[in-house]
């Protein structure tokens, strides 16, 4: 009995590690292609590890192109989609948490159909569009385009966690006289905080990774946001510059992966609450 329980912690472990080391792969090799020269590019077979660090890619990558602007601009994206979307959001949330209504679950159901659809899918109609509106390179419609990427996933994330927190509260705050609207913000808001953190991380994350709306609906490359940027890295060198390439890759997930390191608690204390309640 002690043997069989033995190989099953000894498989599920190496289940574990299997599955890490398949998604840590790709971004240790695009590190360690960043710090490769650009000789050891082309080695057979190849070395996952460098030679020597090359930190001369990354000094490259900052001084003979404008990452350091396209960072700037993917931040003012994400920033001003975070706000507009939890300003949609948090109401809409509560509402479909709290208030019954006739179609509801037709609502509902209707918002998560939205969420399947792929911006792949709506960039070329939305191209056509913002081109015979004259929206193209309007920087606040792209935003609007993002917020209405990432609203259904987050209404539907909020909505969950809202569930979650007693309804006895509300009605202890309406007893005391709260309205709706000061329930909201003094009884809901506090309470969901790591719910709100969790969902403004992904709706960062998710925004920050856009490429197809950027890439469609922008083409003066002062406003390209990294995601773009360093695709249009690749094709203005004239030399091999896939180490360049990388070392812009590194720097262009540096941000979220700072954010999630220091937000993570958020997003397991979210996700376990929301699959207690489901």
């Amino acid at each position: 009995m002690q043997h069989k329980q033995t190989m099953l912690k000894i498989g599920l472990y190496s289940s574990y590690v299997f599955v890490t080391l398949l998604f840590l792969f790709p971004l240790l090799w695009v590190l360690s292609l960043s710090f490769k020269t650009s000789q050891e590019l082309y080695n057979v077979p190849p070395n996952l590890f460098p030679e020597s660090l090359q930190f001369d890619n990354y000094k490259h990558v900052i001084e003979n192109n404008n990452i350091l602007s396209f960072l700037l601009n993917s931040l003012q994206i994400v920033s001003l989609t975070v706000i507009l979307t939890l300003i949609i959001v948090l109401p809409a949330a509560f509402a479909l948490s709290r208030y019954k209504f006739k179609l509801k679950g037709t609502l509902l159901l209707g918002i998560i159909l939205t969420q399947m659809i792929s911006a792949v899918v709506i960039s070329i109609p939305l191209y056509r569009l913002f081109a015979e509106w004259g929206l193209l390179n309007n920087f606040f419609m792209m935003v609007i385009v993002y917020v209405a990427v990432v609203l259904p996933f987050s209404t539907w994330f909020l909505k969950g966690y809202f569930d979650t927190i007693p309804i006895e509260l509300d009605e202890a705050a309406t007893v005391d006289g709260c309205n709706k609207f000061q329930i909201l913000t003094r009884i809901l808001l506090p309470s969901s905080m790591p719910g709100i953190v969790s969902v403004t991380l992904l709706i960062a994350v998710q925004s920050w990774s856009q490429f197809v709306i950027p890439f469609i609906l922008l083409d003066i490359q002062s406003s390209y946001p990294v995601s773009v940027g360093i695709v249009n890295l690749q094709s203005t060198q004239q030399a091999i510059t896939t180490h360049y390439l990388a070392a812009g890759s590194v720097i262009s997930i540096l941000p979220v992966i700072v954010l999630f390191v220091l937000l993570q608690r958020f997003i397991v204390g979210a996700l376990t609450t929301g699959a207690v309640k489901g």
